[in-house]
């Protein structure tokens, strides 16, 4: 039980990793990257972010949310026990990730706040719930 659980976290982890990436790398073709700004490196969009607008920050909020909201969807579907729990393990994971981010590369306040508090726990919360609610459904 223990080893399936770990294996649980694992996967849920890399899915909502790859999750993450691909709404990042789809972000820019839907929402151009402002004129001017390069994003190459890490020290390069930090030193670009004050020539974003609130738009381009869309998709790296739905990325962060979507990568948690699948990884503990995955997590809990696969997990033998505890499944909550190990959602929200999942959820401390991006959030430490998040966390990370918001050090590294700053951007707007507002942007900040709304990414650590939205996008992390409750969205882990939210893919336990609904992969629960999912397994529910189809045992009656």
């Amino acid at each position: 039980m223990i080893v399936k659980n770990i294996v649980a976290v694992v996967v849920g982890v890399v899915l909502g990793s790859l999750t993450n990436i691909i709404l990042v790398s789809l972000g820019p073709m839907v929402i151009p990257i402002p004129e001017g700004a390069d994003v190459s490196s890490m020290e390069k969009l930090r030193e670009s972010m004050h020539l974003f607008s609130p738009v381009n920050f869309l998709f790296p909020f739905l990325s962060h949310a979507l990568g948690t909201l699948v990884g503990a969807f995955v997590t809990t579907k696969l997990a033998a026990s505890r499944h909550m729990t190990l959602a929200i393990v999942v959820g401390c994971y991006f959030l430490l990730g998040g966390i990370a981010a918001v050090i590294l590369l700053g951007g707007p306040l507002w942007f900040q706040v709304i990414d650590l508090v939205v996008a992390y726990l409750p969205m882990a919360y939210l893919g336990a719930f609904l992969a629960g609610a999912t397994r529910a459904k189809a045992s009656k």
